[in-house]
Parts: C-alpha cells; sequence; structure tokens
C-alpha cells in the first residue's frame, strides 16, 4: 500500500507543480488563529506535502521537520525553503506515517494537515512538549460523503478531548482541532 501511495502522490504533486512564494502560510483552518502559534521552538509537520505550512513556522521562527510519503513534495518543499530564505530552520525528509510516527524529540508544535491515520493519534500528543501546540485539520464527513480517509462527526474533537482546546470545528467535508497539552 505504502507504494501505491507513494506513486499517487508523486503524479497529484508533479502535476500541481512547485508552490508558489505566495502559497506559503497555516492551513486554512487555522488562518484565523496565527497569534496562537509560537515564534521559537521545535515543530513537526506530518505529511507536509509542499511545504507551505512548515516554510511558514520557519518564517515565524521555529526548527521546522516537515515528512511526507512523496518525494516529489519533499523535493518541491526544500526548494520553497531554500526561495523564502528559511532552508536552514527546515528539514524534509520522505517518511511513510503508516507504522507509525518517525522516532525524534518532543516538539513545541505538531502541525498535520489532511493525513488521518487514527492510530497517530496518541502518539502525536505524546510526541509534544507540556504546553505544546496541535493543530490537526483532516477530511470529515461532515457534509461530505463518507470514506475510510474521512472522520466522522466528532471523531477528532473526541479524539483529543484530555486536551485544552483552543477551537474546533466541522463542517464543509474538513474537521479540525487546535489544542495545548
Amino acid at each position: 500500500m505504502a507504494e501505491q501511495d507513494r506513486r499517487r502522490w508523486d503524479e497529484r504533486y508533479t502535476d500541481l507543480g512547485a508552490p508558489a512564494d505566495a502559497a506559503v502560510g497555516p492551513p486554512s483552518a487555522f488562518a484565523g488563529y496565527t497569534d496562537v502559534f509560537p515564534t521559537a521552538g521545535k515543530a513537526l509537520d506530518l505529511a507536509c506535502g509542499q511545504g507551505q505550512g512548515a516554510v511558514w513556522l520557519a518564517r515565524r521562527g521555529l526548527q521546522v521537520w516537515g515528512v511526507d510519503i512523496s518525494p516529489v513534495a519533499i523535493e518541491q518543499a526544500r526548494d520553497l525553503a531554500e526561495r523564502c530564505g528559511v532552508a536552514d530552520r527546515c528539514r524534509f525528509d520522505v517518511v511513510d506515517l503508516e507504522p507509525g510516527l518517525p522516532p525524534g524529540p518532543p516538539v513545541d508544535v505538531l502541525v498535520c494537515h489532511k493525513f488521518l491515520n487514527r492510530r497517530l493519534y496518541q502518539p502525536i500528543v505524546k510526541r509534544l512538549v507540556p504546553g505544546g501546540l496541535l493543530a490537526v485539520a483532516v477530511l470529515s464527513e461532515v457534509d461530505a460523503a463518507a470514506g475510510p480517509f474521512r472522520a466522522g462527526r466528532g471523531q477528532l474533537r473526541a479524539a483529543f478531548a484530555e486536551l485544552h482546546m483552543i477551537a474546533a470545528g466541522e463542517g464543509q467535508g474538513e474537521a479540525w482541532v487546535l489544542a495545548r497539552t
């Protein structure tokens, strides 16, 4: 399955082409909460894609590790970080997240955008430092068709209920939470 996923995402990112520098920013669900994100520390961006969110975090002053299954996306992310002048604060690696989170130190911020793996919820929480920020946005069945890669109604909020919720929402095919440990 991982190789099939890798090929599918490589094709998608090849078709999209390199992201424009202007595309750098947080996932849209968190655009109204940028002041909550720290300006120092370590961040982990799971399923980082072309690196727009990771580069945004690096521009804020964080050291960011972005991982994705697609080598094409990772190369595009590295190029974006270089063009935006933050390559020294970004590391991008090809990682298959199906087996679990890659080993690494605790982080101050963990972002996961449009990647759903319920088995990772607890390891994600454990990866955050005390007071760390979690920003997860996934596809949802709310106002959209059901599917294996979509969260059910209330599922994301319930999965992270032990955290201190800053904001959460679901609708129009997306569910998201912004919370602290």
